[in-house]
């Protein structure tokens, strides 16, 4: 029988602990281990949040009583560690330092696991190319690893404006601190912000809508200088492939089990590094370790309460609820205690399907099984708000007339939910935007089976634009036989990226272009009585930044025009989204 780590022993705690960088620069940790003698196996979490941040998460209490030292970690720069904070680029090599370090503390017993969520993912993401040599798994949740697709700026390429000017913010917290500020600064960034809504506060509407975006990193430069290098790269490059670590997964020689959700900001990643590792890990046991696991929550979830939680409208009930702590030990016990617990063996990927609220074990992704389905967007040039006359079908459209809309920077499309951070997550309907005039909707018929949509999802758009650079946002909906229209997973394109994220291309007004608009993926069942629904829009706001249509320098321009868009359904020109349909 599978046998896992009981609790058994008493928690020993030592502070402030120090670990000396190959720099000369000292970090501290605290250190939970077993009152015990012996040498047992290391779990390190690294963060720039303050250790005691981390005791959230009960890593600090559930471990050490089964026999693993709990090492937690304060990055450079934060709290109680010397050194200049900037973010992700220190955390390598400062990583690769402290797993050695840990190694070789007189209990430890020289192997290593790292664990932990959002940077405290994105830590172990960028320490495991570095192959520290007593570095034996990790176990990330939440985190990205590309962090100019999927970090500062989005998969299309525009700014993610909602939480990264926020979260400079709330970074910057400490710095100031730090810097002994407060009383200077403080006061001028204080009435930009609204309450918390999870661990950073939003800014209010009119900070939002502030131009220039670079007036942030003017505020800011004292204590965030990296969000003015952010804004002036705005294209995928050298300044981004420096931290990308799907560019080094052939240097990856560890198991990983990745955590995700699909309403996380970060989903994207946990399924490119689950099949990047998969086919280019460094080693055969590290290309076979990959274990992937998707629930419906959105980025902050809790781990051992029985609550999926930070969904916005949804709960999805008591099914969707795991231990991740169980989890976690199974995992580590595996590799860092040779205890066969069972999940080796186990199918490599998980699932939750949302609809039918049911887990499902998979074997690799996308699913073999997967029909690639198109949804045709139909009407007679009237598609704009739920009034209009758009529809969606499985035929072909004819030749139909294009629909045409609006897009004003001064009166962008607000964000309702989704894969966002700092704003309101998850699920929120979405009624209140599809009925603007600058919102195309388009609908299909009332379902009679379930429609099961599992896997990537990619709008198709035909469309031109009066302006030389503009975007193009797709969101795929549920919409319920009450009307209640359930955000599934949206997208947007900046169409100066539309071939490529380094090279960006002004687009000639008028003329008719493919644009592909990555949704990213989702797993859901539309159920018998739903419909199935996408919106066609230009912004969503706050969450990304505006675009402002004259295809100028976006985190320095103050002027904005308004860009006249039409979205063409013909024969030619057959805009749809694609559908991963399992039968």
């Amino acid at each position: 029988m599978p046998r896992e780590s009981r609790p058994q022993y008493r928690i020993k705690v030592e502070k402030n602990v120090p670990a000396r960088m190959r720099d000369g620069v000292t970090l501290y940790a605290d250190v939970y281990r077993p009152d015990a003698s012996g040498r047992f196996p290391v779990i390190l979490l690294r963060l720039p949040y303050g250790k005691e941040m981390a005791e959230v998460f009960g890593d600090h209490e559930y471990f050490p009583a089964r026999g693993y030292v709990v090492i937690i970690q304060d990055s450079r720069g934060r709290f109680s560690s010397e050194g200049e904070f900037y973010p992700l680029i220190y955390e390598p090599f400062d990583g690769y330092d402290t797993v050695e370090w840990a190694a070789s503390l007189p209990y430890a017993n020289g192997v290593v696991g790292t664990q932990g969520q959002s940077y405290l993912g994105a830590t172990q993401y960028l320490l495991a190319p570095t192959r520290p040599p007593h570095l034996r798994c990790a176990f990330p949740v939440s985190a990205a690893a590309d962090f100019h697709q999927s970090w500062v700026y989005h998969t299309g390429g525009a700014f993610s404006l909602g939480w990264q000017v926020p979260y400079a913010i709330f970074l910057a917290r400490n710095t100031i601190d730090r810097k002994g500020i407060k009383e200077q600064l403080w006061p001028k960034i204080r009435p930009d912000l609204l309450r918390s809504i999870n661990f950073g506060n939003p800014l209010t509407p009119e900070a939002y809508a502030r131009l220039p975006l670079m007036y942030w990193a003017d505020l800011l430069q004292e204590v965030a200088p990296y969000l003015r290098d952010y804004l002036t790269h705005p294209d995928d490059g050298p300044y981004w492939w420096a931290i990308n670590v799907e560019r080094q997964h052939q240097q990856i020689n560890i198991p990983m089990y990745h955590v995700s959700s699909w309403y996380d900001i970060f989903l994207r990643d946990a399924f490119v590094h689950f099949n990047g590792l998969r086919a280019r890990a460094m080693t055969p046991e590290a290309r076979g370790g990959q274990k992937l696991l998707i629930g419906p929550w959105a980025h902050l979830f809790p781990y051992t309460t029985p609550t999926t939680g930070g969904t916005g409208d949804i709960d999805f009930g008591p099914n969707a609820f795991i231990d991740l702590h169980e989890i976690q030990l199974r995992w580590f016990d595996y590799w860092l205690k040779g205890i066969d617990t069972g999940i080796a063996e186990e199918p490599p990927i998980r699932l939750f399907v949302m609809g039918i609220n049911q887990w499902r074990d998979e074997y690799e992704w996308p699913l073999a099984r997967t029909r690639y389905t198109p949804y045709y967007f139909h009407s007679q040039g009237a598609a704009n708000s739920l009034s209009g006359d758009g529809t969606l079908s499985w035929e072909p459209p004819g030749e139909e007339p294009p629909d045409h809309y609006r897009y004003d920077p001064a009166d962008p499309v607000p964000t309702r939910g989704g894969n966002t951070l700092i704003l309101p997550v998850g699920v929120q309907d979405q009624r209140e935007v599809e009925r603007r005039q600058d919102v195309l909707v388009y609908t299909g018929e009332v379902l009679e089976k379930p429609l099961e949509v599992t896997g990537p999802l990619t709008v198709v758009l035909y469309a031109s634009s009066s302006a030389p650079d503009t975007d193009f946002t797709a969101k795929l909906v549920d919409v319920r036989p009450d009307g209640y229209a359930q955000n599934i997973a949206d997208g947007i394109l900046r169409a100066r990226y539309r071939e490529s994220l380094t090279t960006p291309k002004p687009l000639s007004p008028g003329e008719v272009y493919e644009f592909r608009i990555d949704l990213w993926a989702t797993s859901h069942v539309f159920l018998p009585g739903h419909r199935i629904r996408v919106e066609i829009s230009s912004s969503n706001f706050p969450r990304f930044d505006r675009n402002l249509n004259t295809g100028g320098d976006q985190a320095t321009g103050t002027q904005f025009q308004v860009a006249a868009q039409t979205v063409f359904h013909t024969r030619r020109w057959c805009s749809h989204i694609l559908l991963p349909v399992i039968p």
